[in-house]
């Protein structure tokens, strides 16, 4: 007997997995799918898969993300899916067997996504690379929306996601006795020099930006070393990918003037990069079209813009003839995403379900 959605969710909650990771969720997912009508593919370096029926073109996507977070939930550190990358995988499973019992009366390939490392930002690069979206006419996406940017019942189309960038960055000088302060730079000072310079980046207010140092380690268990090393962690966010290019110049400049100054080394690494959204209105208003007809025009808002990212947006960066739409999904989660106890409205699953189903059937028509 097949599983229930909610059966489905509970199960891919309590087995979370980080990026990379998700070994056992690739292996559920095909355990749900391997005796039914339709072509599976795993891949032998990387984890996730793909899940074809029917053939032929158009061909649409649907692409939902595996990975959990890694983080301490009361007390205890573990992967936890707080980004509600359990709900998109249950939501397109529940696409997927509407389809493989009611098989679409119209022409072309409709293509399942599980796409693992979301979090790390380069999950759909390396599905890219595979070729997965050289043939793709259209592709959609969902994610769970906070309370605060939509209600539990309500959709929207699209969401304008920004652009994010994580640094990793290191001072390298000399260590000192804690009587001789003058003998080296105090690799403490100087990341608080660069945490009060970061925040006194101004650039155009009518669009969003924010940096953040997120962590910062130096020093060691003896109180009389002053440290000369130092690693920290920066993060960066831009409603626009011009406005991000122009953010990473202004701290490559202060670290650079602060090596200069302290006669240190400070080296930036981008460990992460994700692209701020780029809109399709032909995707957007399928989906806008799907979610009057599944949910009624008062249930329809105006495209979510939001300055968190996510890696679903190099799919048509990548691949420009790609058509491609994420679907905002109003299910009062709260206190917030990548909270460690955050919760939602498992209610809003099945009405996912119908309006994705819907989009790919209107997107086969085109």
């Amino acid at each position: 007997m097949k599983a229930s959605l909610e059966e489905v969710f509970q199960y891919l909650h309590d087995h979370a997995e980080i990026s990379w990771k998700e070994h056992h969720t690739t292996d559920y997912i095909r355990s749900l799918f391997k005796k039914e009508n339709c072509r599976i593919k795993a891949f032998d370096d990387i984890t996730g898969l793909i899940i074809e029926i029917g053939s032929g073109k158009p061909v649409v996507a649907l692409r939902a993300d595996m990975d959990a977070l890694w983080q301490e939930v009361d007390g205890v550190f573990q992967a936890n899916h707080s980004c509600g990358h359990d709900a998109h995988m249950t939501i397109a499973i529940g696409v997927l067997w509407h389809f493989l019992e009611h098989k679409p009366p119209f022409e072309g390939t409709i293509r399942f996504l599980f796409q693992p490392a979301e979090e790390k930002g380069t999950g759909a690069l390396a599905l890219v690379e595979k070729g997965i979206m050289d043939d793709v006419d259209y592709l959609f996406g969902m994610h769970l929306r906070p309370i605060q940017e939509l209600e539990h019942g309500y959709f929207a189309p699209a969401i304008r996601h920004g652009a994010v960038r994580f640094v990793e960055g290191q001072i390298t000088g000399e260590d000192a006795h804690g009587a001789r302060p003058h003998l080296n730079a105090n690799a403490i000072l100087i990341g608080t020099e660069l945490f009060q310079h970061i925040n006194n980046i101004h650039l155009d207010p009518k669009i969003p930006y924010s940096v953040k140092m997120t962590a910062f380690h130096a020093g060691g268990k003896n109180a009389n070393i002053i440290p000369g090393n130092a690693a920290f962690s920066l993060d960066l966010r831009a409603q626009t990918n011009d406005i991000m290019e122009q953010l990473m110049k202004h701290v490559e400049k202060i670290a650079s003037m602060l090596a200069d100054y302290h006669d240190v080394e400070i080296d930036l690494k981008v460990s992460s990069d994700v692209a701020a959204a780029v809109l399709h209105d032909s995707a957007t208003n399928i989906m806008k079209e799907a979610i009057i007809e599944c949910v009624g025009a008062d249930m329809l808002t105006d495209v979510i813009t939001s300055t968190g990212g996510d890696d679903f947006h190099f799919y048509s960066i990548k691949r420009p003839h790609v058509n491609a739409t994420m679907l905002a999904i109003g299910c009062d989660l709260q206190p917030g995403l990548h909270h460690p106890n955050m919760t939602f409205n498992h209610a809003a699953i099945p009405p996912s379900v119908r309006i994705l189903t819907k989009a790919i059937e209107k997107a086969l028509k085109q």
